[in-house]
């Protein structure tokens, strides 16, 4: 990887994980668009899955107190059948494909969320949750916007939106990384993977990028945090359909 490339991505990875400290999301939308411009579809979907991987279980690890463990393992379990439909489809998204997914995304989140009636509380909500979120972040990268609106209707504070949501992102995006680096050293070993040197040093960047974020989360309201996230995502949304369709 070159150096250039290298510093570019690390300055992205702390700011993109000082956003998702906040938010919970937006960060990773940021971060996937930029990897996807810079190297290849599986070694940004590696990076990303270990940079988030390692932000969203440090925020979860910050956080823990406010994690609902029992929406975690029901997530977890609901998880495994939207791995099994990816393995039966074997599709993987080229770089158009990918902005598209990732252009879409964000949109989710103007859904008329008072009809939907979701809660991620609910035992099949939350398992209809895990099959989803991880088939979209697999194949997109991110799942955020998909993640949230289960938690629309929960009594959850921000806080314990944010922690239980960075815990099964720790999931998704650990699951993500197996997926994409498999058929990558099948075809061309481990040496085809991104550098380990590269990872080890953006993952304490993300985390304190992460930390600093959480110090901000705790100052905002509840109100003020919905209503910029909203904001926030749905202009990264229409950056992303404006490349998707620059690049048809």
């Amino acid at each position: 990887m070159p150096i250039a490339i290298a510093l570019i991505i690390l300055a992205v990875s702390f700011v993109t994980s000082f956003i998702s400290g906040i938010f919970g999301m937006a960060g990773g939308l940021i971060l996937m668009g930029v990897l996807a411009a810079l190297v290849p579809v599986a070694s940004a979907m590696i990076i990303h899955g270990a940079l988030q991987m390692a932000a969203n279980g440090w925020r979860a690890w910050l956080l823990r107190g406010d994690i609902d463990w029992i929406v975690f393992r029901r997530y977890a379990a609901g998880s495994m059948i939207g791995i099994a439909a990816l393995l039966l489809v074997s599709w993987q998204p080229d770089k158009r494909a990918l902005y598209l997914l990732l252009g879409l995304t964000p949109m989710l989140v103007w859904l008329p969320r008072e009809r939907l009636d979701l809660d991620i509380q609910r035992p099949s909500h939350a398992y209809g949750a895990g099959a989803g979120v991880q088939a979209l972040n697999t194949l997109a990268g991110v799942a955020g916007p998909l993640l949230d609106l289960f938690f629309v209707r929960t009594e959850m504070t921000r806080q314990q939106i944010v922690a239980t949501k960075s815990v099964t992102q720790t999931l998704a995006h650990l699951v993500k990384i197996a997926f994409w680096s498999v058929p990558v050293i099948s075809a061309a070993g481990v040496a085809a993977l991104p550098p380990a040197w590269f990872i080890l040093a953006a993952i304490p960047i993300a985390m304190t990028g992460t930390w600093l974020g959480g110090k901000v989360l705790h100052r905002m309201t509840d109100v003020n945090f919905k209503a910029w996230m909203k904001g926030l995502v749905t202009v990264i949304g229409f950056v992303y359909l404006a490349r998707a369709a620059g690049l048809y």
